[in-house]
């Protein structure tokens, strides 16, 4: 929605620049995205609108600041995944939430499947991507913010102990990261401590960011950070530059998921299970509406 809270003059390169931010804006809501404003900055750097440089990522975010308090640009189509408000939900009548429940009724489509899977990213500004994705696939998802606390790790490590030895599945975990010297070791240390934490093994996956799909994306690149402890091992294997997962494009990495789900995933049980979760959704919806009537 576009709210206009001040009035401000703005150049016309400037206007320019918001035409093409809404409509970028615009093609990932048809998709069911919104975007953080890093990945915002690496649309427009990967299209080649603007550069590369922290001067110019700082540029944008005032640009589109303004823009938003002009009521230029619509404040729900950019998130800060950062900072969030918690509040209880509220109905108006008993009916309300029953239906509510009907429709969001699920049923653990991968209890028959031999194998659990779940998804972790090392940066929460990817959740409006990811999450979408994982909840169609109906599998866990977890953003790590770098390396994970040793309470997340050790919580998840539990959950996969239970589905290693009560229920006998082989354990996957699909990783997504940066391509920077803390980034790739993140990979090792998932493994490590769930290994450690749940006593199973573990198949970590990374999916992104390797070093093929950098020559095959191109995605804009950053120095790699000379501060990093692991900076020198990393520069003798890949040289000083870094990549971000952000700058790649939203539909690529859906799509790495899906497909490594879906390599992982038996479709005639996972068919069985849609089925009986429709059915289940149907009684359900046939007792709402019984319920109302009855109030009516």
């Amino acid at each position: 929605m576009k709210q206009k809270f001040m009035i401000l003059n703005f150049k016309p390169e400037s206007l320019d620049k918001i035409v093409l931010v809404n409509s970028i804006l615009a093609e990932y809501e048809a998709m069911g995205y919104d975007l953080s404003l890093r990945q915002l900055y690496y649309q427009l750097v990967a299209r080649d609108y603007i550069e590369n440089s922290q001067r110019s990522y700082k540029r944008l975010g005032d640009l589109v600041n303004n823009g938003r308090l002009a009521g230029l640009i619509d404040w729900a189509m950019i998130t800060d995944r950062g900072r969030s408000t918690v509040e209880n939900s509220h109905w108006d009548s008993p009916a309300q939430i029953v239906n509510a429940a009907a429709k969001q009724f699920k049923i653990d489509k991968w209890e028959d499947q031999l194998n659990y899977i779940m998804v972790m990213v090392e940066k929460q500004a990817l959740e409006g991507v990811l999450i979408p994705v994982c909840g169609d696939l109906d599998i866990a998802f977890t953003a790590n913010k770098g390396y994970s606390s040793s309470s997340t790790m050790y919580a998840i490590g539990q959950e996969l102990r239970e589905q290693y030895y009560n229920n006998e599945k082989d354990l996957y975990v699909l990783y997504l990261g940066d391509h920077d010297p803390s980034g790739i070791d993140m990979t090792r240390d998932v493994k490590a401590r769930l290994e450690m934490f749940s006593d199973a093994v573990v198949e970590v996956n990374r999916l992104a960011l390797n070093w093929d799909q950098i020559e095959m994306w191109k995605p804009p690149e950053n120095p790699a950070k000379e501060t990093d402890s692991r900076y020198v091992a990393y520069v003798e294997q890949y040289g000083d530059s870094s990549w971000e997962l952000d700058a790649i494009e939203p539909r690529a990495l859906a799509a790495l998921v899906t497909d490594a789900v879906f390599d992982l995933r038996d479709p005639d049980l996972w068919a069985e299970a849609v089925e009986r979760e429709e059915k289940m959704r149907a009684e359900l919806a046939a007792f709402v509406k019984n319920y109302k009537n009855g109030k009516e």
